[in-house]
């Protein structure tokens, strides 16, 4: 018995599942239900399960979405499936802030389509192949264009396969390695920069954890400050490049380097090549690519959305009455829904007047390319609007509370972090899907953390540090797996984009992945987990990789230096 205010309250334990009423001291009645603990746990489980057998990531979380509503809606399946549709999935939609962040990531769509259209893409692309003069610089090049296009994957992997395989090719490049360079710079670029087609998606992932936790924390600040802790995308890139400056290599990517240096034999003989098919209404037609028409779309929602949580920051704190305008206050009090929002229908509109006005497409056809763009982004917001659902499901369900109550006693949560990284490496590499993956595991780790974290008694500062690793190490394990997995799309579209056969890629770009993985698992995610900055482990990843390439690597003699 409890008393507070006058007020009493009792806390009732109940261990045996079933129906209860309990009755109040005023004569109400309240009723509730208690189903066994290890049900809150079968939605996630049977969504995963799923994804591996079916690898189909839609039916896998409906499917998880419709036994929560089972359990939810008193065993009976078939209100699951009417309270799914009615009330669950509504509930995604409606939302005010899900519904930013799935207009935005529409709109981003958009201007991708319009750029790639009217030659952005490829003007941007041509201000880079003109410094590929030796097989260094082809392999540098190659790679600076993936940080280039860092707007989008998939777009990534397309442009850097097809403008640089030419270029490659008479540099005797192995198809190989081209194809490990555009895959290590699509997913881990598009995965971290601040503005990509991916933001929309892991902001939202985010921001429903954080509602979870009931957390008032800005999502888009969060996933800001995470970045640091991101290791394998980071540390993918900085290989990539170490790879490229110090022409060494290791395995399977020697022997395919050391081939076409001296034969002369790009492609492993007697493999067979799948041609990539790509639809001619999307792409430019035409000779004369400027590179600006790509860089000010892009360029003006990035500096749109800076100036957005700049002007939303400062109303927020004016109206606060708080005068402290530092960088961190003016981020935290932001809208960054909103300021997204802003920036890219600007975007939209400049990316059409642009190619209309330069007359390089017809107004008709930009609408169309800006249509196809839309389109091309509808399987990321399905994604969206069903992860949104789950993480509803499970909240209702105390998926974290029971976890938490099983592994509390056993788990030390400053190891959460990288064994959530194992755990969405493993789903991400069989599903072939790091944002299924995502959308999956997100809903329950943000939750397990923060509340593991508490009952750890940690101080604020540590349960942070226990949250952003939470975070970053879904984030980066789905894109770990998914850059490993011989399944996933992007790394199909990069080896079909540089010719290269698709499991001659898989085989030589895998012990790059896993080094570089197990490297950041110990470096990054252990030892941030007990306190040391992310940029001391990033350091000390970077110089393990260094030390790895320069004393287990061989080197690849160079052409034209």
């Amino acid at each position: 018995l409890e008393v507070q205010n006058g007020k009493a309250s009792w806390q009732l334990k109940i261990e045996l599942w079933g129906n209860y009423k309990i009755a109040g001291m005023g004569g109400e009645e309240t009723s509730i239900r208690i189903i066994p603990g290890w049900f809150s746990i079968l939605p996630p489980i049977i969504a995963i399960v799923l994804a591996l057998v079916l690898r189909e990531v839609l039916v896998s979380l409906l499917a998880g979405i419709w036994i929560g509503a089972i359990f939810i809606y008193d065993y009976n399946p078939l209100t699951g499936i009417l309270r799914l549709a009615d009330t669950i999935i509504i509930n995604s939609l409606t939302n005010t802030d899900h519904m930013f962040i799935l207009v935005f990531t529409l709109l981003f769509g958009g201007v991708i389509g319009v750029i790639q259209k009217n030659g952005g893409t490829i003007g941007l692309s041509n201000l880079v192949t003109k410094f590929a003069k030796s097989s260094r610089m082809g392999m540098i090049s190659s790679w600076f264009m993936g940080l280039l296009i860092f707007f989008d994957d998939y777009a990534s992997s397309l442009i850097i396969g097809n403008m640089m395989r030419p270029i490659t090719d008479k540099l005797k490049i192995s198809r190989e390695k081209l194809a490990y360079i555009v895959d290590s710079t699509a997913a881990p670029v598009a995965s971290v920069f601040i503005i990509s087609s991916w933001i929309g998606f892991e902001i939202g992932l985010i921001d429903a954890g954080l509602k979870v936790i009931g957390s008032s924390e800005n999502a888009y600040e969060i996933f800001i400050d995470t970045i640091p802790y991101r290791f394998y995308p980071i540390a993918a890139l900085f290989f990539v490049f170490l790879t490229s400056l110090m022409q060494r290599d290791f395995g399977p990517m020697y022997r395919a380097e050391m081939r076409a240096r001296r034969k002369g034999e790009l492609s492993n003989p007697g493999s067979m090549i799948e041609e990539l098919t790509e639809d001619p209404t999307l792409l430019y037609k035409g000779d004369k690519a400027k590179w600006y028409n790509g860089f000010v779309p892009i360029a003006v929602i990035l500096f749109g959305t800076i100036i957005g949580l700049i002007f939303t920051g400062i109303n927020s704190l004016n109206e606060q009455g708080i005068t402290d305008y530092s960088v961190r206050q003016i981020i935290s009090n932001s809208n960054s829904f909103s300021s997204l929002l802003w920036s890219s229908f600007a975007a939209c509109l400049v990316a059409v007047i642009m190619s209309a006005s330069q007359k390089i497409i017809s107004l008709s056809k930009a609408i169309n390319a800006w249509t196809k763009g839309t389109q091309s982004m509808l399987f990321a917001c399905i994604i969206l609007v069903f992860a949104w659902a789950i993480s509803d499901v499970t909240n209702q369900l105390d998926t974290a509370d029971y976890i938490i109550s099983l592994v509390s006693d056993t788990l030390n949560p400053r190891f959460l972090p990288v064994i959530v990284f194992i755990i969405c490496a493993l789903i991400s590499f069989a599903t072939g899907t790091s944002w299924g993956t995502m959308a999956i595991v997100m809903p329950i780790v943000i939750p397990l953390g923060f509340k593991m974290a508490s009952l750890a008694n940690y101080s604020y500062d540590d349960s942070i540090l226990i949250l952003h690793g939470v975070i970053s190490s879904v984030l980066a394990g789905s894109v770990f797996g998914d850059h490993c997995s011989p399944i996933a799309d992007t790394t199909i579209l990069s080896s079909m984009a540089s010719k290269c056969n698709h499991i001659d890629h898989v085989k030589t770009q895998l012990p790059y992945a896993i080094v570089v993985g197990v490297i950041c698992m110990f470096f990054g995610d252990v030892l941030t987990s007990f306190g040391l900055n992310p940029f001391i482990a990033l350091g000390l990843i970077f110089g393990s990789l260094f030390m790895i390439l320069k004393y287990y690597g061989s080197s690849v003699p160079g052409a034209n230096a």
